[in-house]
């Protein structure tokens, strides 16, 4: 079995936008709230950070649950890690993600500035400055046959897609209007020259899109 890289359950706008602007620790997604982005993840049975029973099931569920399936190594931009630019200053800060981070994989986090990696459960982040390519290359090694998981954000979604590495895409398009932030796209029509898409409405309002190589 080929080791796809995949983007899995990733969030846009209606008008493509992923994340605000202005992020910082208490704001992860900068102005933007993200329940109008997650909401339809969150209302699912299968939503990892669940603490009580019950859930929708359906369509979201399932891909919900898909989310880890076959994935050995997961690939994310710094600001996916933290809100921190530049050179590190607080290297005992571990990132958002707690003491069980929910990847359970190694993790490469690009960035221009290294530092030494960090292990948190059963979860590694190794920080790596090169480029998409090479870290692909990295994340394929560790993940020992199975997929690549390219977790976001958007800008390192697009850097990936721009060198031709990304071999399917679920975009989740929640059905609200932001106007600014960071942009995956203008229009899903930009990737159809070089992937299928299938477009497959959710009773919950979210419209799932779903690319694959041609």
């Amino acid at each position: 079995m080929p080791q796809l890289v995949r983007v899995q359950n990733f969030n846009v706008s209606s008008d493509g936008i992923a994340a605000g602007e202005d992020q910082s620790f208490e704001r992860p997604f900068g102005h933007v709230d993200p329940e109008r982005l997650f909401a339809w993840a969150g209302a699912t049975a299968s939503w990892p950070m669940r603490t009580e029973p019950g859930g929708s099931r359906g369509l979201d569920d399932y891909l919900t649950r898909d989310y880890d399936r076959g994935i050995g190594a997961e690939i994310m931009g710094r600001n996916k890690f933290g809100p921190q630019r530049g050179p590190w200053e607080d290297l005992d800060w571990q990132g958002w993600w707690g003491d069980e981070p929910p990847f359970r994989t190694p993790v490469f986090v690009m960035t221009h500035h290294v530092r030494p990696s960090i292990t948190l459960g059963d979860t590694t982040f190794h920080f790596v400055d090169d480029d998409a390519a090479s870290v692909l290359a990295l994340a394929r090694e560790a993940a020992h046959g199975k997929g690549v998981r390219l977790g976001g954000g958007a800008t390192t979604i697009r850097q990936f897609l721009d060198a031709d590495l990304v071999d399917t895409l679920h975009v989740a398009v929640s059905p609200v209007t932001l106007g600014t932030g960071v942009r995956l796209w203008e229009s899903p029509d930009e990737l159809l020259d070089r992937f299928h898409l299938d477009v497959v409405p959710s009773p919950s309002g979210v419209v799932h899109h779903l690319f694959w190589r041609r």
